[in-house]
C-alpha cells in the first residue's frame, strides 16, 4: 500500500473512530427515548422495545460477516456503503409514523452499523502498522468506551429539550462528512482483494443461529423466559443453527466466517476475555442508570453527566496505555490491572445506600474508567497481534461479535438476577414490617402526621400513609437488588481472571513484527 502522510493518517483515524462512536451511541441513545416514542407512535412500552431488539439482532448478525463482505466488495467500498446505509436508515427512523416502520428501519440501521464497527477497526489497524498498532488499539478503544456512555447523556439532553426524531437526525451530518472523508482519504488499495465465493449456506445458518440467540437474550425477560413456547423454540433454533454453522464453516475452503483462525491461542483467549469485558461494560451502563433514575430520582441527563467524568478519564488513559504497549509492555500486565480495578468498582458500588449523594459515585466510576482503559487497549491489540494481514478483518469481527454477545448475555442475566433479588429482598423487608411493631408504628405516625399537616382536609390519610411506606419498601428493595447486581458482575470477573495467566507472554511489538513478516 502507498505510504500515507501523517495528515492522511490523522484524518483516517478521526473518520473511523467517529463512525464507530456514532454506531455505538445508537446502541444506547434510544433507551432514554422509549416512553416518548411509545406515546407518539401509539405503542406500548413492551412493543416499543422492538426498536432496541431489531437493531441488536441486525448488529450481531452482520458483525461476524464483515470480514467476508469487506473481502467481497472491497473494504473501502463496503465501509462507505455501511456509512451510507446507516445514515439513510437514520433519516427514515426519524420520519417513521408507526411502530413497525421504525422497527424495520432500525434493523436496516443495525446492518449498516455492524459493518461500521469492525471495518473501522481493521482499516485503523492497517493504517497504523508495526509499532503504531498499540496506539491504533488505544484510539479505537476510546470510541468503544465513549459511545455507550455518551448515548444516554446525549439522548437525555435531546429528549428533555427537543423530540425523539432528533436522536436519529443527529447522525445525518456525521454520516455525510464520514462518507466524503472516506471517499477522499481512505486509499483505494483497501479495495484490492480476491473475491471469495459466496457461502450462502453459512450466511443462512449464521443468520438464523445468531438471530435466534439474540432474540432470546433481548426478549427472554419480557416473554417470561421458558414459560414461553416461542423462547423455547428459538433456543432450539439457536443451538442447532450455531452448531450446524460451526460444522459447516470448518468444512469450507472459503467460509463466510473463518473459524480456523481461532486456532491462534491468543485470539481464542482474547475473545473470551472480550466477552467478559462486554458483559461488564454493557451491564454497568445498564444497571447504573436504572439505579440512579428509578431509585435516586435522577433525570436521564443528570445520569449521563454523572458518567461523563469517568469516560473522560478513560480517554486520557488510553493513548498512554497504547504508548506503553508500543514500548514493549506485556498486554497481560494491563489486563490484570484492569480486571482487579473493575472488581474494586463492583465492591465500592455495592456499599451505596439510599442517602448517597452524586459525589459518592465519583471514585468508583473513575476506577471503572481506568479499568476499562486498561482492558480495551490491550485486548483490541491482542485480537489481531500475530494474525496474518488477510486474517485481521476476521479476527476483528469475531472479537467485536464476542463483545456484543457479552453485553447481550450480561443484560439478560442481570435482568433475570435483579428480578430474583427483588423478590427475595421484598420478602425479607416485608417480613420485618408488622402492625404494632415499634419501628413501623414510629414510621407510620411520622408519615401520617406529615400528611395531616400538609393535607388537613384530605380523606384516606391512612391509605396514603400505607402507600408511602410501600413506596419506601420498594425503593429499598430495588436499591439492594441493584447493589447485588454489581457484586454479581464482579463474580464473573473473578471467574475469568485465570484466563489472563494462560495467554502467551509475547509483547505486542513482537507479534506485530511476526505479522509484518507474513506480508
Amino acid at each position: 500500500m502507498t505510504p500515507l502522510t501523517r495528515i492522511a493518517k490523522v484524518i483516517i483515524a478521526l473518520t473511523t473512530i467517529s463512525a464507530a462512536i456514532m454506531e455505538l451511541i445508537d446502541t444506547s441513545i434510544v433507551n432514554v427515548a422509549l416512553s416518548q416514542m411509545a406515546g407518539n407512535l401509539g405503542a406500548s412500552i413492551e412493543d416499543i422495545a422492538w426498536v432496541i431488539t431489531s437493531y441488536a439482532i441486525a448488529n450481531v448478525i452482520i458483525i461476524p460477516m464483515t470480514g467476508f463482505l469487506a473481502a467481497y466488495f472491497g473494504r473501502r467500498r463496503y465501509y462507505m456503503a455501511s456509512i451510507i446505509i446507516f445514515t439513510v436508515a437514520s433519516v427514515f427512523c426519524g420520519m417513521s409514523t408507526s411502530l413497525w416502520q421504525i422497527v424495520l428501519w432500525r434493523f436496516v440501521q443495525g446492518l449498516g452499523g455492524g459493518g461500521l464497527l469492525s471495518t473501522s477497526q481493521s482499516i485503523l489497524f492497517e493504517t497504523f502498522p508495526g509499532k503504531q498498532r498499540g496506539l491504533a488499539a488505544a484510539l479505537f478503544g476510546m470510541g468503544i468506551v465513549m459511545g455507550p456512555t455518551i448515548g444516554p447523556t446525549l439522548g437525555g439532553l435531546i429528549i428533555d429539550s427537543y423530540s425523539w426524531p432528533l436522536i436519529f437526525y443527529i447522525n445525518v451530518p456525521f454520516g455525510i462528512v464520514a462518507s466524503l472523508l472516506t471517499y477522499r482519504f481512505i486509499p483505494k488499495e483497501f479495495d484490492i482483494s480476491a473475491k471469495p465465493r459466496i457461502d450462502w449456506s453459512g450466511i443462512f445458518l449464521l443468520t438464523i443461529g445468531i438471530g435466534a440467540l439474540q432474540y432470546v437474550l433481548e426478549r427472554g425477560e419480557t416473554e417470561d423466559w421458558y414459560d414461553s413456547k416461542l423462547i423455547i423454540w428459538l433456543t432450539v433454533v439457536a443451538v442447532v443453527g450455531l452448531a450446524t454453522f460451526i460444522w459447516w464453516e470448518l468444512r469450507q475452503k472459503q467460509p463466510v466466517v473463518n473459524l480456523r483462525i481461532l486456532k491462534d491461542w491468543n485470539l481464542s483467549l482474547t475473545t473470551l476475555l472480550t466477552f467478559i469485558v462486554g458483559f461488564i461494560l454493557f451491564t454497568s451502563v445498564f444497571v447504573f442508570p436504572l439505579m440512579l433514575q428509578r431509585v435516586l430520582g435522577y433525570t436521564a441527563y443528570e445520569t449521563g453527566l454523572t458518567l461523563l467524568p469517568a469516560s473522560i478519564l478513560s480517554l486520557v488513559f488510553m493513548p498512554f496505555i497504547g504508548k506503553m504497549l508500543q514500548a514493549g509492555t506485556q498486554p497481560k500486565v494491563f489486563v490484570t490491572i484492569g480486571f482487579i480495578t473493575l472488581m474494586g468498582f463492583g465492591i465500592l458500588m455495592s456499599r451505596a445506600d439510599l442517602n448517597v449523594s452524586s459525589g459518592f459515585f465519583a471514585l468508583p466510576l473513575m476506577i471503572r474508567g481506568a479499568g476499562l482503559a486498561c482492558l480495551m487497549v490491550p485486548l483490541n491489540a491482542m485480537a489481531v497481534a500475530g494474525l496474518k494481514p488477510k486474517d485481521i478483518p476476521q479476527g476483528v469481527a469475531l472479537n467485536n461479535m464476542m463483545r456484543q454477545l457479552g453485553g447481550s448475555f450480561g443484560i439478560a442475566l442481570i435482568n433475570n438476577y435483579i428480578a430474583h433479588r427483588v423478590a427475595v429482598h421484598r420478602m425479607d423487608l416485608v417480613s420485618n414490617i408488622y402492625s404494632g411493631g415499634l419501628q413501623f408504628t414510629e414510621r407510620y405516625n411520622q408519615i401520617y402526621q406529615g400528611l395531616q399537616a400538609k393535607l388537613p382536609v384530605a380523606a384516606n390519610l391512612q391509605r396514603q400513609a400505607y402507600q408511602l411506606i410501600e413506596l419506601s419498601v420498594m425503593k429499598q428493595t430495588f436499591m439492594l437488588s441493584y447493589l447485588d447486581a454489581f457484586l454479581y458482575s464482579t463474580l464473573f470477573i473473578l471467574v475469568a481472571f485465570p484466563l489472563i495467566f494462560i495467554t502467551r507472554s509475547r509483547r505486542i511489538s513482537e507479534d506485530v513484527k511476526m505479522a509484518g513478516e507474513a506480508h
